[in-house]
């Protein structure tokens, strides 16, 4: 499920996002299905299936996508499934388990993660060549995604924020 939310998370989020959301969770299974569904026309294609439709798929399957994404969402609703707090579940469970155990662990690989990074950007500002080697590709893609990840359970997520916003927005008297 994993290569596909890598690969086509950008495209999904757009068009569904409920089923991106769920593409990274515990009813990642569910939101293939459905993906599958909208391209193939299935719910049996496979995530190599899944992955190669998206690669090649059409307006009309994009809006397929989109349909299947309410659809999607009450199925969810109905199963009592609620994927933003399972997300924001957890990440406050690793935040307790930290605060109980006192690890130096996370710290230890927030550091190395955000430090790499850092290096890798210094690389790049200062004009120092990478390899365009896919497999040095993908180790860049997976260290800019574990920023994302350190970032979040240090900070929360903007999901939450996002949330937040707009419910100071809605508290808010309009003229």
């Amino acid at each position: 499920m994993m290569d596909i939310l890598k690969t086509f998370g950008p495209l999904i989020g757009q068009v569904a996002p409920t089923i991106a959301t769920a593409l990274g969770g515990p009813v990642a299974g569910m939101a293939v299905r459905a993906l599958s569904t909208a391209l193939l026309g299935h719910e049996n294609g496979t995530e190599e299936d899944v992955s190669a439709a998206l690669a090649s798929a059409t307006p009309e399957q994009l809006a397929s996508i989109k349909k299947i994404e309410n659809d999607f969402k009450v199925q969810m609703k109905s199963l009592d499934i609620d994927l933003v707090k399972i997300s924001a579940d957890d990440r406050k469970s690793a935040r307790d388990m930290q605060i109980s155990t006192n690890s130096y662990v996370p710290s230890i690989l927030a550091t190395i993660v955000i430090g790499g990074f850092g290096i890798i950007t210094a690389m790049k500002v200062l004009g120092i060549s990478m390899s365009s080697d896919p497999t040095v590709q993908d180790l860049l893609t997976t260290l800019r995604d574990g920023v994302i990840l350190v970032l979040s359970f240090y900070f929360g997520s903007s999901s939450n924020s996002r949330d937040k916003d707009t419910m100071l927005y809605n508290s808010t008297p309009k003229e």
